[in-house]
């Protein structure tokens, strides 16, 4: 069951931003999504429309320099930039609480988030993403941070081969129209942002020793979901989360990816409502 998605756009940042969102919209916590790279708002539809049919509060929006979203002059493409937009964002929204769900760069994006605002994070799903000690960057992560050889690599980069790179590591493949709408948001503005976002990111691995040393204390609710056969981040990944989120509800789906969300929707759909049914009883016995 899904609850009507609206589509809108705010202004956060400096710029204004595609808004997708569904339940009660005078809620002060809500369930944020927050996309990863490449992706934007359109990654999550889906989810907004169960979350809201969940009866909560739901948003996710396009990054700056992803989907239809342009930085402003000045914007820094890091994951501390991001961040505070994120949280501009929620400002904007009057959005006081958020349980998180993050993919891919939106983990560290909203992890940052997290750090700056622990008492405002509420629950936390992470979905092939997260704290990834002793990580190392993929190969295409590290043809996107080597100079000159990343911006010829953008350049080349068609439709077809686009399509191609995506698919030949997901063990499902991927919708055809998902994948479709990702390369019609690959422009050369998003390009240039994967390259100058790559290249400004810390190492996970170091990062997360921060992480884990704050959020671990906490033990904030948490939902990982994982593809067994993500080839950019090791399912092996999944269980590594309990050390920042030791009550981790921990999943790793057999024959998915990278993009769980689009290759077993039904799955990540109801481990999803199911969770934050979960964390809402938990709010309503303690409150």
């Amino acid at each position: 069951m899904s609850a009507a998605v609206e589509r809108s756009s705010l202004l956060a940042g400096g710029t204004r931003a595609r808004l997708v969102q569904a339940g009660p919209a005078d809620a002060t916590e809500a369930v944020v999504f927050v996309h990863g790279n490449p992706g934007s708002a359109d990654d999550w539809v889906r989810l907004v429309g169960a979350a809201g049919a969940a009866g909560h509060r739901a948003v996710a929006f396009d990054l700056p320099d992803f989907g239809e979203t342009i930085a402003p002059d000045g914007f820094e493409h890091t994951p501390f930039g991001y961040a505070e937009f994120v949280a501009e964002a929620l400002d904007e929204l009057g959005i006081e609480r958020a349980q998180l769900v993050l993919h891919d760069f939106g983990g560290p994006i909203g992890l940052v988030w997290a750090m700056a605002h622990p008492d405002a994070l509420a629950g936390i799903v992470l979905i092939d993403t997260g704290v990834l000690p002793g990580y190392t960057w993929h190969r295409l992560a590290r043809i996107w941070r080597t100079p000159v050889l990343g911006e010829l690599f953008q350049a080349i980069t068609n439709r077809r081969g686009y399509r191609f790179a995506l698919n030949r590591n997901e063990p499902r493949g991927l919708p055809r129209e998902f994948v479709e709408t990702m390369y019609d948001h690959y422009d050369r503005r998003t390009r240039r942002a994967v390259l100058k976002l790559y290249r400004a990111t810390p190492d996970p691995g170091g990062m997360s020793e921060n992480l884990i040393g704050l959020l671990a204390p906490r033990d904030v609710p948490a939902l990982v979901v994982w593809g067994e056969d993500d080839a950019y981040l090791p399912s092996s990944y999944a269980h590594e989360q309990k050390q920042a989120f030791p009550s981790a509800d921990v999943h790793v789906l057999p024959a998915s990816g990278h993009w769980p969300f689009a290759d077993a929707p039904e799955t990540v759909e109801r481990l999803l409502v199911e969770f934050l049914a979960r964390v809402g009883a938990r709010a309503a016995e303690a409150g």
